[in-house]
């Protein structure tokens, strides 16, 4: 029986360290940029909406443009899959990281005055990350928010109640090791926005940068794809 090779941009650990990063990136954007969120953009759809509806359009512009970006973020990862995908020595998602990288650590380099334009680098490089890596152990999560995480982990918890089969209490164990990692995530840049004020995301780089060599040692060692 031929094993298929496990994929590394699947692996736990580049699931933990990934979403580690996402927490720490929405705790940074709501405490240090003016209160969006980077990540879970139906908060930012929520807040567009009502500063429209009361006629606040230049509030409202705080909430659209990160969503813009978002959007545009996606578009471009999926362009840099389409046009590295047959590179041999680099992996397309290891590009993506380094944009993503590249993007944070100008967002936390920029002054106040500018969260405007950090809050779009930052939705820019979350929406990179999410379309990116989707699975994890062959099941599907976010790294970026916890809404998909929630409601799949419940489904599968009930499943392994109703049913007693182990695979649905393996992935139901999987997403709440996802959100208590997200959670620990959002703590921690919670509590370093308090120190660092706006170079907080900063940290967010080097977490990001060892998933991006965690991902090329794997590959040389022959023990899987990324």
């Amino acid at each position: 029986m031929i094993r298929k090779p496990k994929q590394m941009s699947e692996s736990m650990i580049l699931g933990v360290v990934l979403t580690l990063a996402g927490g720490f990136q929405d705790a940074y954007s709501y405490n240090c940029r003016g209160q969006v969120f980077a990540n879970a953009q139906t908060g930012n759809i929520v807040l567009l909406g009502q500063n429209i509806a009361s006629g606040n359009f230049q509030n409202a512009l705080h909430y659209l443009f990160p969503l813009l970006a978002f959007l545009a973020g996606v578009y471009l990862s999926e362009w840099v899959r389409e046009l590295c995908k047959s590179f041999q020595k680099l992996h397309w998602r290891q590009i993506v990281l380094a944009f993503e990288i590249v993007m944070l650590a100008i967002a936390g380099l920029l002054p106040q005055s500018l969260n405007v334009v950090s809050n779009v680098l930052m939705s820019f490089a979350c929406a990179m990350q999410v379309d990116s890596f989707r699975k994890f152990r062959g099941i599907p999560c976010a790294t970026t928010m916890c809404i998909g995480n929630l409601r799949s982990g419940m489904e599968h918890l009930y499943r392994w109640h109703v049913t007693r089969e182990k695979a649905h209490l393996h992935r139901a164990k999987v997403y709440c090791l996802v959100i208590l990692v997200f959670v620990l995530g959002a703590s921690l840049g919670g509590v370093a926005c308090r120190s660092m004020g706006r170079y907080t995301i900063l940290i967010c780089c080097p977490l990001l940068l060892a998933a991006a060599a965690l991902m090329a040692w794997i590959r040389r060692q022959g023990n899987g794809e990324t």
